[in-house]
C-alpha cells in the first residue's frame, strides 16, 4: 500500500472506444495529482484505424501500453471484457492503491464498484454525457471537458442551407447543480449549529456526496473562488491561515 512518503500507485485503464486521444496530455497531467500513473493501458481494436486517434505515436508519446482487441462480433465490446478481467487481476495482485477508469460507458459501473469494496480508490475520467451511475460508483469523476484551455474548444460550426441530414439525437449531458444548495447543504451537513465552517471541510462534504463536483465546470478553478462569486457567503482567514466560510443573513 501507499508509503507516508511516496504518491499512492495507480493503474489507469483507458476505454480507447470512449475517450478522444486529444485529452490525453491533460488527463495524466490531472493524474499525476492523484498519485504515481505506474500502469498505463488502453484497450480497443488498433488493427485498423486508430480509435479516436490513439494512434501509436500518441501512445508511445504518453508511454501508454495497447490491448489488441479484434472487433469480431457485434454485440457486447470485448475491450471492455479485457478491461474488466484485467482489472481485477491488478486489484488482487494487492500492489496498487487506486485505479483510474478512463471511458464514458455505464459497463465500468459495477467494477468500479466491486474495486472500492476491496478498500480501494477509484477515480472516474469521461465526458460528460457519462451515465450518472458510472459516475456515482467513483469516488470522484473528472469531466474532460474541464481539463482543455477554453481556445482549445472547437468552434460552433455556422449554419449552412444545405438540406439537413437525420441525425441520431445526441446524449444529453447532467445538468450543474446550483452551487449555492450545494455549499448550503454541505454547511447544514458539517456543523448546523457553528456559523463559521471551514472551506476544506466543505470541500470533502461536497466532493464526497457528489463525485463529479468540479469548480472548473462553473468556470472558476478554486473553490473559494466559485463560493465568494456567489455572493452570499462571507469567507475569512481563521487559526492556522485555514479559510473560514459562513452564510450572509
Amino acid at each position: 500500500m501507499a508509503h507516508p512518503t511516496k504518491p499512492p500507485l495507480l493503474a489507469v485503464l483507458i476505454d480507447a472506444d470512449n475517450i478522444s486521444a486529444k485529452y490525453a496530455e491533460a488527463m495524466f497531467e490531472e493524474i499525476a495529482t492523484l498519485g504515481e500513473a505506474s500502469i498505463r493501458r488502453i484497450y480497443g481494436d488498433f488493427s485498423g484505424s486508430a480509435p479516436q486517434g490513439w494512434n501509436k505515436d500518441k501512445l508511445a508519446a504518453m508511454a501508454i501500453v495497447p490491448h489488441q482487441q479484434f472487433s469480431n462480433t457485434t454485440g457486447k465490446n470485448s475491450s471492455d471484457i479485457a478491461l474488466v478481467i484485467d482489472a481485477m487481476d491488478i486489484l488482487h495482485s494487492g500492489r496498487f492503491d487506486g485505479f483510474v477508469l478512463i471511458s464514458s460507458d455505464s459497463d465500468f459501473t459495477r467494477l468500479a464498484s466491486r474495486i472500492r469494496e476491496q478498500g480501494l480508490d477509484v477515480f472516474g475520467m469521461g465526458m460528460r454525457k457519462t451515465p450518472a451511475a458510472f459516475v456515482k460508483a467513483c469516488k470522484r469523476f473528472i469531466y474532460v471537458e474541464n481539463l482543455l484551455p477554453e481556445q482549445t474548444k472547437p468552434a460552433a460550426k455556422p449554419a449552412q442551407n444545405a438540406p439537413a441530414k437525420s441525425e441520431p439525437a445526441p446524449e444529453q449531458e447532467a445538468p450543474l447543480e446550483d452551487p449555492t444548495k450545494l455549499v448550503i447543504r454541505a454547511m447544514d451537513a458539517i456543523n448546523a449549529d457553528d456559523e463559521w465552517v471551514t472551506l476544506g471541510q466543505i470541500g470533502q462534504y461536497i466532493t464526497a456526496a457528489q463525485p463529479d463536483f468540479d469548480t472548473r465546470s462553473y468556470g472558476k478553478r478554486k473553490l473559494s473562488d466559485l463560493i465568494a462569486s456567489l455572493k452570499l457567503f462571507e469567507i475569512k482567514r481563521g487559526d492556522g491561515n485555514q479559510l473560514m466560510v459562513r452564510r450572509l443573513d
